[in-house]
């Protein structure tokens, strides 16, 4: 178990809506989880062996449980089939600690937040931080339908319950109203929040940008899977054995060092985790990570080689 890792117990596995289900997570001692962020994640190690990312969507202030929610992709690459089927009430998983990488803004401006089906997921730990702090938010769900909405009940009954409105494509005709008229009324030194599936996302972050809303006020996350990088080919040569690949334009540089034989441990695959990042000697790389931050980018020093590549003929890494 690596040291950012620790193990959780399954307290309680809930059904909230269709194909989607929830799920509590205490400390095998019953001692309070590290504490986290509105908009944190987790890494889940899964029984099938995968490893997936999954927004905590409880309250940050609670520190007794976690709690996840998942959607039953039918386009799933097996993490999602595995939490349904493979993972049950008093089951042990490993887990990582807390990671952001969405952050709220500080500031007294409004927050919107757009959340698209299980994408309400880190919205949800946003709507109650916000509450707390007395700060003004607005809550917009998008969903298919009510049957498919997460934490319905939670979110009728909330504190907070007037912040929020519902958009259902099922009820249209009764008056759905559509992003751009929604965004037009908000105040333009509020900060957008969004989550969802990729159709959506890249309907918000269009729509924002159709408006001339500040992008450094435009924050969103995905954990889909993301399409393949694709570019000019680029050498890699090894530091340690001074042994070199070409990377071909449609493969990683894990697939492309593989085939000389020296293996870089993944996780995610998606630049999202950090499992792999490994240090740059020489080049510049071509970020597509999620995980390091914009100055960490700046600095070129370190990559994510599970999907970023390189804008350099040749990279050296230190491996």
């Amino acid at each position: 178990m690596g040291a950012n890792e620790f193990s959780v117990r399954v307290a309680r596995k809930t059904r909230e809506a269709v194909d989607i289900n929830s799920y509590e997570l205490v400390a095998m001692d019953e001692r309070d989880l590290p504490a986290f962020e509105a908009g944190a994640h987790v890494d889940v190690h899964l029984p099938n062996g995968l490893v997936r990312q999954y927004s905590l969507c409880g309250m940050p202030h609670r520190r007794d449980r976690y709690r996840i929610a998942v959607l039953r992709d039918p386009k799933t690459r097996g993490g999602s089939e595995a939490i349904h089927d493979l993972v049950h009430e008093g089951d042990t998983l490993r887990i990582s600690w807390p990671r952001n990488l969405f952050r709220l803004s500080d500031g007294p401006q409004t927050s919107i937040l757009l959340a698209g089906g299980i994408g309400v997921t880190p919205l949800l730990a946003m709507a109650y931080h916000l509450h707390a702090q007395g700060r003004p938010f607005a809550l917009h769900y998008f969903a298919r339908s009510k049957e498919r909405v997460a934490f319905l009940a939670e979110l009728q009954s909330a504190a907070f319950a007037s912040n929020i409105a519902f958009h259902l494509d099922d009820a249209a005709a009764a008056g759905k109203k559509p992003l751009c008229a929604l965004l037009e009324n908000m105040p333009r030194d509020a900060h957008i929040y969004t989550c969802g599936p990729t159709g959506f996302l890249n309907h918000v972050l269009e729509t924002a940008s159709a408006l001339d809303w500040p992008a450094a006020q435009v924050h969103h996350e995905t954990f889909s899977p993301p399409q393949a990088v694709t570019g000019d080919s680029f050498e890699v040569r090894i530091l340690s054995t001074g042994q070199s690949v070409v990377v071909a334009q449609d493969e990683t540089v894990v697939s492309a060092v593989a085939r000389i034989g020296v293996e870089i441990p993944v996780s995610c695959e998606q630049g999202i985790c950090g499992t792999c990042l490994t240090r740059v000697v020489e080049g510049v790389p071509d970020h597509h990570d999620q995980y390091l931050t914009d100055d960490e980018h700046e600095k070129n020093d370190q990559f994510t080689p599970c999907c970023s590549r390189s804008r350099t003929k040749v990279m050296v890494l230190d491996i």
